[in-house]
């Protein structure tokens, strides 16, 4: 099946070249110039992965990010005429980006990371599952539960969660974290473990500030802490 992509660009000429170089690559794309054109898009076509500029007319793409991540668990990578710092990119995080990347969007490195980004959604049904009396991580399924309500996880976000399970016990360092999770495309972004981290704590520890699950080994990396089962009645 074909890779389809959405981009949601309203510069013509860059949507048009990103449009071109993906095409080549064998992608299937359809492009969207506005925000609230590229949400009824993401309805039509429920693309594989969506390249979402941040500054766009009728709807602003931190909206539309929000928007799609309230439908739906697909990639999204974010794109921006400015460097991208750490507040933004956490920014980006709470309201369900993947990733972010500097315009103009072309290279080795681009479509790098476009790779990296489908391979991080695929299923993982290889992988163990997690069952305490607070979290359930259904790795299969893709779908993370608290407190028997469902959360919902980015596909980076669910990666990191289901490498920290596969490890449950080990400390990964930020290294590991980086080629594990992100892959080799990503190993000089030192800073992505402790951001990604962060905000996935956010998500599943029932107190941020003494994080019982996901435990810092300090200037090393981090370690996953399993928590008792619930009784049986």
């Amino acid at each position: 099946m074909t890779t389809q992509i959405l981009i949601i660009e309203d510069d013509q000429e860059m949507a048009r070249l990103l449009e071109l170089d993906l095409q080549r690559s064998g992608y299937q794309v359809s492009v969207a110039r506005n925000g609230l054109e590229g949400l009824r898009q993401f309805h039509d076509l429920r693309p594989h992965l969506v390249i979402l500029d941040i500054g766009l007319p009728l709807m602003d793409g931190m909206t539309v990010c929000q928007r799609i991540r309230d439908l739906s668990s697909v990639p999204i990578l974010m794109m921006t005429a400015h460097a991208v710092s750490e507040t933004d990119i956490a920014e980006g995080l709470n309201l369900g980006a993947d990733e972010f990347m500097l315009k103009p969007l072309r290279g080795i490195e681009f479509h790098a990371r476009i790779k990296a980004l489908l391979r991080r959604a695929r299923p993982l049904d290889d992988e163990p599952g997690y069952q305490d009396a607070y979290l359930q991580v259904d790795i299969a399924a893709h779908r993370v539960f608290i407190g028997g309500s469902e959360v919902r996880l980015t596909p980076t976000e669910f990666k990191l969660l289901a490498t920290f399970i596969q490890h449950r016990g080990q400390v990964l360092t930020f290294q590991q974290l980086l080629e594990q999770v992100w892959g080799p495309e990503y190993t000089s972004e030192h800073h992505y473990p402790r951001i990604y981290v962060s905000h996935l704590r956010r998500k599943i520890e029932p107190d941020v500030k003494t994080p019982i699950y996901i435990q810092n080994e300090y200037g090393i990396g981090y370690r996953f802490v399993g928590q008792p089962a619930a009784s049986k009645p």
